[in-house]
């Protein structure tokens, strides 16, 4: 057993209009940028849906409703982290005016396609962007009622 390991609790949201998916585009450190779903930790205090609206709001300024969630995603980096990733779905409402994360250095509404395409070239931030959206498009997903924050 390995002491002191800690397990990162993440949220990730599949948000579509039409047959486009809202992704932000982001600097991690190498030659290109990455493309992930609105994501990032939950943080002290938070539950994993309060973290996701919080989330999509900083990193695209929109707001949105939460409708299903697409379950409880376990993700090991070569490094050896662990995340626990929580998939959610939402439909977008409004677009705010307020600032996105300075990580972020666009959004986008790309087709599947497109993000097929980014995953070919690498450029996906982790397997998990493109498992969660063909899970969501399969209807594989849950009541947001099996979350009690």
């Amino acid at each position: 057993m390995i002491k002191n390991a800690i397990i990162r609790s993440t949220v990730a949201c599949v948000i579509q209009r039409n047959d486009h998916f809202l992704m932000v585009e982001e600097v991690r450190g190498g030659r290109q940028t990455v493309f992930n779903q609105p994501a990032g930790h939950v943080e002290p205090g938070e539950g994993p849906m309060t973290a996701i609206l919080r989330e999509v709001q900083e990193e695209t300024a929109w707001q949105v409703t939460l409708t299903d969630y697409l379950g409880l995603y376990v993700f090991h980096t070569p490094e050896g982290l662990t995340f626990h990733s929580h998939g959610f779905i939402a439909t977008p409402d409004v677009m705010l005016s307020s600032p996105i994360d300075s990580d972020i250095t666009a959004t986008h509404w790309l087709t599947l396609n497109d993000i097929k395409a980014l995953g070919n070239a690498g450029r996906l931030r982790s397997p998990l962007v493109l498992k969660r959206i063909e899970n969501a498009i399969n209807g594989q997903c849950y009541p947001l009622t099996v979350i009690h924050e």
